[in-house]
């Protein structure tokens, strides 16, 4: 895997802390494991990670709110461990930038599954000497590379990994309806217990992050009963 993947574990239950921290070090992983939100806090601003696993039910902050703030300031992958199967926490999760979820009791071999399938998301797929780098509408600029969204006001907006591939599926079909079958193909695939509303909470946060009004938006049109449309020019 070249270098080795650090993983950052935020879960109160100190069984689940070392069964994860020992059975992914099996792997090759190197793996930091915390108990809470400060902890948490205090690991990510001392060393950098390329992935946390975050419990959604902690002690003080919940990994719901963790998750919230993280997505504002970071791009990180985020995979969410919850003890409940009910879609809401699942929908909730996804719509502040988690990037999956998985529900416990779970296999670690699952676990494992998930987190390299989101690490290969994270890294892309895409070839840089045979891509272009970069795309730009309506004032608005994508890095591919650094994985940047700039606003006409010159912000960086901060995108998950999900975000940034419906992004990217959006810009290279601009202008042609697109079903939601197809979205949730390419912007998440099918290896994830994905759910269909999944699609409409990924473009309600990518309209959010665009500031496309949802009731009148004018860059992400909703096509009823087929899909979506990316109705702007893209250059490239």
């Amino acid at each position: 895997m070249g270098t080795m993947v650090s993983i950052l574990i935020v879960d109160d239950d100190a069984q689940i802390r070392q069964l994860l921290r020992d059975y992914l070090a099996g792997f090759g992983m190197a793996v930091e494991a915390v108990a809470d939100g400060i902890a948490m806090h205090e690991a990510f601003g001392t060393r950098s990670f390329d992935l946390i696993i975050l419990d959604l039910m902690l002690p003080g902050e919940d990994g719901l709110t963790l998750c919230r703030n993280l997505r504002a300031r970071s791009n990180i992958p985020i995979l969410m461990l919850t003890a409940r199967g009910e879609a809401m926490d699942r929908v909730v999760g996804l719509e502040i930038g988690a990037d999956d979820y998985i529900v416990k009791p779970f296999e670690p071999r699952e676990l494992v599954a998930r987190i390299n399938t989101i690490l290969r998301r994270a890294r892309g797929d895409r070839e840089a000497d045979n891509e272009p780098q970069k795309a730009s509408f309506m004032g608005w600029n994508l890095n591919y590379m650094l994985r940047h969204l700039v606003s006409p006001d010159k912000l960086v907006i901060p995108l998950s990994n999900a975000e940034f591939r419906l992004l990217t599926v959006l810009i290279e079909h601009p202008n042609r309806v697109l079903s939601r079958d197809f979205l949730l193909d390419e912007a998440r695939g099918r290896n994830m217990d994905m759910f269909d509303r999944s699609i409409d909470i990924l473009i309600s946060r990518v309209r959010q992050k665009l500031n496309d009004d949802p009731r009148t938006p004018t860059l992400i049109k909703t096509v009823r009963g087929e899909g979506y449309i990316f109705d702007v020019k893209v250059s490239r």
